[in-house]
């Protein structure tokens, strides 16, 4: 019999590697937006991938969408 977190565990991250999130905080806007300067919350594809778009800017617990 498998013990059920090992369904479940994944391997930790590598500390030494960054993952920069595919947008930035634009402070005038208030908002993350991506590189074309569309607001981050209105990617379809992108919010399918991470969940949401945590702010860049201080506090991690708010969400742009």
């Amino acid at each position: 019999m498998r013990m059920f977190a090992l369904d479940y565990a994944r391997p930790a991250e590598d500390p030494l590697v960054t993952h920069a999130p595919p947008y930035r905080y634009d402070p005038l806007l208030q908002v993350n937006v991506l590189d074309d300067g569309r607001p981050a919350a209105h990617d379809r594809a992108l919010l399918r991938e991470l969940g949401s778009t945590t702010s860049t800017a201080g506090s991690k617990t708010h969400f742009d969408d």
